[in-house]
């Protein structure tokens, strides 16, 4: 860390980041990943996913705040696995309260196949809700794959409530976000409807719509044809 305060706008961060590390969440054609599993947490004991956890103790009314930690970016679930263990072996669940990667459901076409993953939203950043002391800053700034706080020097920043609102926001989403793979002047193929199996170019790219418009040959006529980003994968 350098001793100039790190400014963590969420906006500018979603923006600038690189492509996330991507975590299958289902696949028909393969084993679950065999993750270790986390030393017992709230999260755990009651079902919650991470934005009910986000959402409930930011609710919470005592001196714990919380606070943004650098990790390396594809590293974030060995971090927050690394960090329970060390709150549960040195006795600082009073101190230590959760550990939060924010990610977001997306879809992607792969092989023909529709395959669902978990996106970090921000990747080589972990959330911890604690109580700042020197004990805690201690344990969790020396935590294996840590490479320091968001704030000035040593002194970390706590995240203010409208950036945990934007966190929640992104977290909560009611619709995943498709996955485009694909640009304008790219050849895909059509994997789904009444033009199964033909193939064309990329014309236009709607995000907004979440369509693709693509040209394809149709009775010798380049022909634009309007479909869903889940119905195109690239050639």
């Amino acid at each position: 860390m350098t001793n100039e305060e790190e400014n963590f706008n969420l906006e500018e961060e979603y923006q600038q980041e690189p492509e996330a590390e991507e975590s299958p969440l289902y696949d028909e054609h393969s084993e679950p990943a065999d993750l270790p599993k986390a030393p017992s947490s709230s999260a755990a004991a009651t079902g919650e996913t991470a934005s009910q956890k986000l959402r409930r103790v930011n609710e919470e009314d005592d001196n714990r705040a919380w606070f943004v930690i650098h990790c390396y970016s594809g590293y974030e679930n060995k971090v927050r696995y690394n960090l329970e263990q060390r709150i549960e072996t040195m006795g600082m669940k009073d101190k230590i309260f959760d550990v939060v990667i924010p990610t977001q459901e997306e879809i992607e076409v792969r092989e023909g196949k529709r395959r669902s993953i978990e996106r970090h939203v921000f990747p080589g950043y972990v959330l911890v809700n604690m109580i700042l002391t020197e004990e805690s800053w201690y344990v969790v700034r020396n935590t294996p794959g840590v490479t320091g706080f968001v704030g000035m020097g040593n002194d970390p920043t706590p995240l203010r409530p409208e950036e945990v609102s934007q966190i929640l926001k992104r977290m909560e989403a009611e619709a995943p976000h498709v996955k485009v793979t694909f640009k304008a002047g790219e050849r895909v193929r059509i994997i789904d409807g009444p033009f199964n199996d033909f193939r064309g170019t990329v014309s236009e790219i709607d995000m907004e719509r979440a369509k693709v418009t693509v040209m394809v040959n149709f009775f010798g006529r380049e022909t634009p044809v309007e479909l869903d980003f889940l119905q195109v994968e690239k050639s």
